[in-house]
């Protein structure tokens, strides 16, 4: 798709019939929050969703944007961390908008990263059996991943992201300056998800990315033009991906590119600070292309060049990099089983024939798996 330019923010369209949605990508467009909504919904009310971290940083800009607008609104703050993707905090934020008498007509603003997205955004579905919501992500994954496509979900003791449902915003509103404020480590795992689309489907991208990476990495006060490129070329790529196959019924799989070894290894870890997403993302991409060529898939000096790529980065890329114990390789195999992508008990797997080639590979024995996995937690 292409972009357009708009007071000087990239709008990337989402094109969904009646359901498209714009992301408009930018630094400060957090300002144009209020207006933005105004011209979508006429007198509605918002719901903000946040944590106590990001609320610090960007709730105040948030509100008065609505403010200014005239769009009346409340908040709500959860801790942070992707423990808040849980049964508890979903039925204290779906309470918390009952209570502040939140209409079909209103909106729930999601404002944070990935975990506030998808919770927000799974109670946006359920709430009054679904209330429209916009997406303010504020971490480099949301932004380039998370934030775009409408999956939204909680966690289960049996595995990550298993409770949920499809939920597209009406507006994604990026705002790249937000990103300043952003840990190094947290931004690193974002980068991650940004790597993804150049190792699926953009090799050119992925070349781009080796030689400016930190020119994305670099906070200024003026526009960032490297982000913000990154930030659109994989909006551009996944908003094309969405349009197409919305509910994951083919295509879409592709964006699972490292994440059947990564959300195993990311549960392992009880879904804590031992291991961020985007990092289990790194280890399950490379993997992925190890394990693509083990299967004589992709020559091994493809894989060795994203392995250097992601620990010049400064991102894990094995097993042997998750500090503290893992469980034994039975429970690891047990989460792999619990993949979404599981059809009839046989796995699948998004592996690669080249840099910018992922391929959809059905029916890869369990065996097969379990010998590979064995030889990489056998390192640690």
């Amino acid at each position: 798709m292409t972009a357009l330019v708009r007071d000087d923010a990239v709008v990337v369209p989402v094109s969904l019939g009646s359901r498209s949605y714009d992301i408009v990508i930018g630094r400060g467009v957090i300002a144009t929050l209020g207006t933005r909504i105004a011209e979508l919904r006429t007198d509605a009310k918002v719901f903000i969703v946040s944590d106590e971290n990001v609320a610090v940083h960007a709730m105040a800009a948030a509100q008065a944007a609505l403010k200014r607008a005239g769009v009346a609104s409340v908040q709500m703050t959860v801790p942070p961390g992707e423990s808040s993707k849980s049964y508890r905090m979903l039925e204290q934020v779906c309470e918390a908008v009952l209570d502040a008498q939140i209409e079909r007509g209103d909106l729930v603003v999601a404002l944070g990263g990935g975990v506030i997205g998808d919770l927000a955004g799974f109670a946006a579905a359920v709430v009054r059996r679904g209330l429209d919501y916009v997406q303010v992500p504020t971490t480099l994954l949301a932004q380039v991943d998370s934030s775009v496509g409408g999956k939204t979900a909680i966690d289960s003791r049996q595995g990550k992201n298993l409770i949920g449902a499809f939920h597209q915003p009406i507006l994604v509103v990026a705002d790249t300056a937000l990103l300043d404020t952003l840990p190094e480590r947290e931004f690193r795992a974002g980068y991650a998800e940004l790597v993804k689309y150049g190792l699926l489907g953009d090799a050119a991208f992925f070349t781009w990315l080796e030689a400016h990476w930190r020119d994305i990495f670099g906070a200024s006060s003026s526009r960032n033009s490297a982000r913000e490129h990154a930030v659109a070329v994989a909006c551009r790529a996944k908003a094309a991906i969405v349009g197409r196959d919305e509910r994951e019924t083919g295509e879409r799989a592709l964006l699972n590119l490292g994440h059947t070894f990564g959300h195993a290894l990311e549960a392992a870890c009880g879904f804590s600070d031992r291991l961020l997403h985007g990092e289990a993302i790194a280890i399950g991409m490379v993997l992925a292309f190890e394990f693509s060529a083990r299967r004589g898939l992709v020559p091994g000096a493809e894989a060795a060049r994203v392995e250097r790529h992601f620990a010049e980065v400064g991102l894990p890329t094995s097993p042997s990099d998750i500090r503290g114990p893992l469980p034994g390789l039975d429970r690891i195999m047990a989460l792999i089983a619990q993949d979404k992508k599981v059809k009839r008990g046989m796995l699948t797997f998004i592996l690669v024939r080249a840099i910018g080639s992922a391929v959809i590979e059905t029916g890869v024995e369990e065996r097969e798996v379990r010998t590979f996995l064995n030889e990489k937690l056998a390192r640690r």
